[in-house]
């Protein structure tokens, strides 16, 4: 009987797109869901992981900005090593800002560069990613782990996700966007897609994995028990 997790989710008005399937999955590999608002709640509640699904954060941008007890609470724990997993919106709330529409307002600033919406998508439809060795919780049953090397490994795993975003994080070649691959790892070299830079997704900084992929929790790719039991392995020390 493994030990349960409390997991924060942050599911609200601005990040509202998670697939019940998954979060059932959390549950079933010893997950406690913790719902968290980020337009209302003044800070994170005492929890061991922290999920920000996707959403339309640019429609609440001025918001979000306003909650700054929610945003450094958010920054302060990820800093502090807390296992957290942000798809697309996530992601995007996650950086240092978010400009739409000619407006700008400062987001969680953990991920060094800033977010900026356009007219037309940015990425969309199927993708097809490769897990690098950078990945923070690899699934150790299939024998392709950070030792042995994702890249190289024939039990490597390729995850068929999608993705939809108007976003994109920084320029691809800026110095901006040197800065951020320069401060974190990649977890993902896209195969199919767009991603973050084009060539990879997946930005890993401490225990922070943020990528503009959405995962389904799959018979082929369980990323719900893989995060979980990481959650419970940094929960362990």
């Amino acid at each position: 009987q493994k030990a349960r997790v409390r997991i924060g989710v942050c599911e609200d008005s601005a990040f509202g797109f998670y697939y019940v399937g998954d979060k059932q999955a959390l549950r079933e590999a010893g997950a406690e869901l913790v719902t968290i608002n980020t337009l209302k709640d003044a800070c994170l509640p005492e929890i061991d992981g922290l999920f920000i699904g996707g959403g339309f954060p640019e429609t609440h941008m001025q918001s979000l900005s306003a909650n700054a007890l929610m945003r450094n609470s958010i920054r302060e724990a990820i800093e502090a090593g807390l296992p957290t997993y942000a798809e697309c919106g996530g992601l995007m709330y996650l950086a240092q800002s978010l400009q739409w529409n000619e407006q700008n307002a400062e987001m969680v600033g953990i991920i060094p560069g800033k977010v900026v919406m356009h007219q037309r998508p940015q990425g969309r439809g199927h993708v097809e990613l490769l897990e690098t060795d950078n990945m923070p919780w690899p699934d150790v049953k299939s024998g392709a782990t950070a030792e042995n090397g994702f890249e190289n490994n024939e039990n490597a795993c390729v995850i068929k996700a999608h993705e939809f975003h108007y976003s994109s994080l920084e320029s691809p070649g800026s110095p901006q966007a040197e800065a951020i691959a320069k401060k974190g790892r990649f977890a993902y070299q896209v195969l199919r897609g767009v991603g973050i830079t084009g060539a990879h997704d997946g930005w890993v900084y401490k225990n922070l994995l943020a990528s503009y992929a959405h995962m389904r929790d799959t018979e082929q790719f369980h990323w719900a028990r893989r995060f979980v039991e990481f959650v419970r392995t940094c929960q362990a020390g």
